[in-house]
């Protein structure tokens, strides 16, 4: 089956390479140069950040509007726009629906998002921010976009996480709904072929798994549930090209660090030694040994109705800390505006006796994706809900940026507005981040 999937794959290179010169030019930041990618799951798009000035750079559309100038195809039609709701339930929509998450190659020059809606996983090139698959329009005027998005790959019912392997062969995508892993050969997905091609197939695992994470050494794949209170891991087993046969090693129950069966999130620590898993409706982050043992080592709680997201390692020569993105909204922040809260654990302390150290507000509200740059001293933050009111960004979705030279007494910086994606009919908010990473082009990534 591989053989024959790695013919066609040669056979398509040079096909590919032709769409890529018809397709339109995308924008695009210095090579090289930092940026940060945040997920927004109800416009569909993905904003991209400059770090340098902390402003929008560009967007990236996932929407089918605007590809035909007959009205049915608009975003905007008889000059009424649509909700963020019922766009998508448009007549002849196609595009991406719930745009969630993202994650990044080894390499950085990829970046894998799920559409959770549309059931399908995008790559997108990180330097062009072209999104592979989408071809020419041939329909295109000065009225309408200069491309058509692509289909994805289709994965199964309700993709939530994707993960690529230390390697950079394959790309892991946890199916929330059908209680399995999509597996997809990257260099297939990677030169435009379609799913049937470019899924080695699926891997059966616990009910409801949301994401899946690798040991350093890429040997063990864990994965985390958001239906049932257990942790699968996954022996890779890769053969001399690269690529998995996985077989499951155990199964472990964590009732004990999470009852309610609720953990959406997962991520080893720099030196590889540890993985800690959010539980979210449990209100605690827990910490185990990243080998085959996986044994806990920590369970640290934050606070009733917390809600933590994510989880995000800070080290630098002032300190080691784990910063957990707060969904909770709290009232009385800076200026007395509500925002939520990103909770501190001082990871130097002995395992066993990891505990809260502090909190800080995130200048945001709904605190969820959070991502620092390669050298630990600049923090970005994505936010679910919109700004209030009467503040400076009202109506705005917003990142939120910090110098974390100091983890452990973290300076605010500023509130970037995410702004809009200007279609040929009207402006799409961008509106509901979700998840967020930072990109170094070239050079290794959290996933490496």
């Amino acid at each position: 089956m591989n053989a024959t999937r790695r013919e066609v794959i040669a056979g398509a290179s040079s096909l590919a390479a032709l769409s890529m010169q018809r397709s339109w030019a995308q924008p695009s930041l210095p090579q090289g140069q930092d940026r940060v990618f945040i997920c927004n799951e109800d416009s569909n798009t993905l904003t991209v950040i400059d770090p340098s000035s902390n402003s929008v750079a560009h967007t990236v559309n996932l929407t089918s509007f605007d590809e035909d100038p007959r009205p049915p195809f608009r975003f905007v039609t008889g000059g009424v726009m649509p909700t963020h709701l019922a766009m998508v339930r448009k007549p002849l929509y196609h595009g991406a629906i719930d745009i969630h998450v993202a994650a990044p190659s080894p390499d950085n020059l990829l970046l894998a998002t799920t559409g959770r809606g549309t059931s399908n996983v995008y790559l997108i090139e990180t330097a062009s921010f072209r999104v592979i698959g989408n071809i020419a329009n041939a329909q295109a005027t000065e009225t309408t976009n200069k491309e058509r998005i692509s289909n994805g790959l289709l994965v199964g019912r309700e993709p939530h996480e994707p993960t690529f392997t230390r390697n950079g062969t394959e790309l892991w995508v946890t199916i929330r709904g059908e209680g399995k892993l999509a597996i997809i050969d990257v260099a297939a997905a990677k030169a435009g072929q379609p799913a049937e091609l470019a899924l080695r197939g699926h891997l059966d695992t616990i009910n409801g798994p949301a994401q899946a994470w690798f040991s350093e050494d890429g040997k063990l794949a864990f994965v985390a549930s958001q239906k049932t209170s257990h942790i699968d891991v996954f022996e890779t087993n890769f053969d001399s090209d690269g690529y998995s046969r996985p077989k499951r090693a155990k199964t472990i129950d964590i009732r004990a660090q999470d009852p309610r069966g609720f953990t959406p999130f997962l991520k080893t620590s720099p030196d590889g030694g540890e993985v800690w898993f959010s539980h979210k409706l449990a209100d605690a982050v827990s910490a185990w040994t990243a080998n085959s043992e996986l044994r806990p080592l920590d369970t640290v709680a934050l606070g009733e109705n917390a809600r933590p997201n994510h989880v995000e390692f800070v080290e630098n020569n002032q300190g080691k800390a784990i910063y957990i993105s707060l969904a909770r909204v709290d009232d009385g922040g800076p200026g007395n505006v509500a925002a939520s809260r990103i909770a501190m654990i001082d990871r130097s302390a002995a395992a066993g006796d990891r505990k809260l150290v502090g909190q800080f507000f995130s200048m945001g509200r709904e605190a969820h994706g959070l991502w620092t740059n390669p050298d630990g001293n600049r923090l970005y933050i994505a936010h679910e809900q919109d700004e209030l009111p009467n503040t400076p960004n009202a109506g705005q979705t917003v990142c939120t940026a910090f110098d974390v030279s100091d983890p452990f007494r973290p300076q605010f910086i500023t509130q970037i507005p995410l702004g809009e994606l200007a279609l040929p009919s009207g402006k799409l908010r961008n509106k509901k981040s979700i998840n967020l990473v930072y990109v170094r082009p070239g050079t290794t990534s959290q996933a490496g």
